[in-house]
């Protein structure tokens, strides 16, 4: 599966505060100051006259006579006094103050910020949504909400693709996460799966605070770290089927209502990770929820992604996929029909995607033995 233009990375300020400028720690800050206090005792003492633009005393000429200009003590104090104050006042405007050494240098990746895939143009948009469609033709009502999102987002000039949160709603089997994959691997971006069934609340998500027993930043940030890019696809499986746990405060965190700050883009622009307190702008995250029954989930959320209804998918769906996939893993044609065979062969018992691409794997996997399938 191949679009003609693939989409593009911009970088992008990720983390909403700065590190610290290593000129203004407080052995630079007292260095800086020492010397240029010894170039104007040294400059007075030996009579020379500065040649620099600023009026300085220029290093060169007082190198070599740095012994004239040691510092009392007195002075050296007072130097040291006021790198300090100049240290900590600058190490309060970063906002990385309250972190801890090892969790200051884990987000140190962050420096450069990170980067943001990007579509183009609207003609790219075009072949981007038409590869996704001839790959899943049964998922269209989900293809065409994406292909509107991108086209809307070349359209408003966004520096990086920001597509809508979907919701994909049908039948367990269709090819819903693997849809959201295939649209991550058009797009050239990573893919992170939650599984709500086994991580049903917040904490895996979205992390817990540092004064927790196993508390960690949260897959979907350490997702970014780890790639440096800001939007990758998060796919959120079965988030119906997602539950609450509470502490022996009794607060409870529920992964649904953790979702709802990072699906709205105004609150996603300044989200705050519970472990780092820090702000990040997860608005450029692409969101796709799946579920089997949409009806079941809260109204805020449903809210904020309408859900996109899916049909099963059909028998002539699953050959079309097959024959499209058997040709990507260089099956031969043998292989491919005897797939497509064991497909119509099973047609009454309604055969989901994840079905037939075992079929396919399995197949492959006969034929780099040098099995014949009939």
């Amino acid at each position: 599966m191949r679009a003609a233009n693939r989409a593009e990375m911009q970088n992008f300020r990720f983390m909403k505060a700065n590190f610290p400028d290593p000129t203004m720690s407080r052995d630079a800050i007292i260095k800086r100051l020492t010397l240029h206090r010894q170039a104007l005792i040294a400059a007075r003492k030996s009579g020379l006259k500065t040649t620099r633009t600023d009026g300085e005393p220029d290093p060169l000429k007082w190198m070599d006579r740095k012994d004239e200009a040691r510092l009392p003590q007195t002075e050296r104090q007072v130097i040291e006094r006021r790198a300090d104050l100049l240290s900590r006042h600058h190490s309060a405007t970063t906002g990385l103050t309250h972190l801890k050494s090892d969790d200051a240098k884990k987000l140190e990746v962050l420096r450069q910020g990170v980067r943001l895939a990007r579509v183009a143009t609207e003609h790219q948009a075009d072949e981007l949504a038409a590869a996704l469609h001839a790959e899943f033709p049964w998922m269209g009502p989900a293809t065409e909400a994406i292909w509107h999102g991108m086209r809307h987002s070349v359209r408003e000039g966004d520096i990086g693709l920001h597509l809508p949160p979907v919701l994909l709603d049908g039948p367990p089997g269709i090819g819903k996460s693997a849809w959201a994959r295939a649209l991550a691997s058009l797009i050239k971006v990573p893919t992170m799966v939650y599984e709500a069934t086994v991580e049903n609340a917040s904490f895996g998500l979205v992390g817990s605070q540092r004064n927790w027993g196993n508390s960690n930043p949260g897959r979907l940030l350490n997702t970014i770290l780890a790639t440096r890019v800001g939007n990758p696809v998060v796919v959120v499986d079965e988030v119906e089927k997602s539950g609450r746990a509470e502490s022996t405060r009794g607060q409870a965190y529920s992964l649904t209502d953790a979702l709802l700050p990072l699906l709205e883009p105004l609150s996603a622009e300044g989200w705050s990770c519970p472990y780092f307190e820090v702000k990040f702008d997860m608005s450029y995250v692409i969101w796709v929820m799946t579920s089997n029954k949409a009806a079941s989930l809260p109204e805020p959320l449903l809210s904020r992604c309408p859900p996109i209804r899916l049909q099963e998918i059909t028998t002539a769906d699953l050959v079309g996929f097959a024959r499209r996939e058997g040709q990507r893993k260089a099956l031969d044609e043998n292989s491919i029909e005897a797939v497509v065979e064991a497909i119509e062969r099973h047609d009454q018992f309604n055969l989901s995607l994840r079905t037939v691409v075992r079929m396919i794997g399995r197949a492959a996997q006969l034929q780099a033995v040098g099995v014949r399938l009939h």
